[in-house]
């Protein structure tokens, strides 16, 4: 998968409200991260609602989900978060050369 297919399926898991407050909240959490059961309560959010949008943010490679005895953990991927950043950022105000048009009579 080429960088721009792996950014644009990161951005689309991050392009549901829900996913993003998830995201978000993860990202608070830190490296130890959170259980669903968790994430749930925080969030208000029904545990089969947030396994449908945990795969998604698992599937664009921006949570990690390990397993501790009988609980599953999840936490924000920060080597895939700071990718996804340095894309959208990396070219900041470099301007952009554009072709010259003909005059308009």
């Amino acid at each position: 998968m080429s960088q721009s297919e792996s950014i644009a399926r990161s951005l689309a898991a991050l392009g549901h409200e829900a996913r993003l407050d998830i995201f978000r909240l993860l990202v608070k959490a830190g490296i130890s991260g959170m259980t669903v059961g968790q994430i749930a309560d925080h969030l208000q959010m029904p545990s089969s609602t947030l396994a449908h949008h945990l795969r998604s943010l698992v599937d664009g490679g921006l949570v990690v989900q390990t397993k501790q005895g009988r609980e599953v953990v999840n936490a924000a991927n920060y080597d895939s978060m700071n990718t996804l950043i340095g894309y959208l950022t990396d070219q900041c105000c470099v301007g952009v050369d554009t072709p010259a048009t003909d005059a308009v009579a």
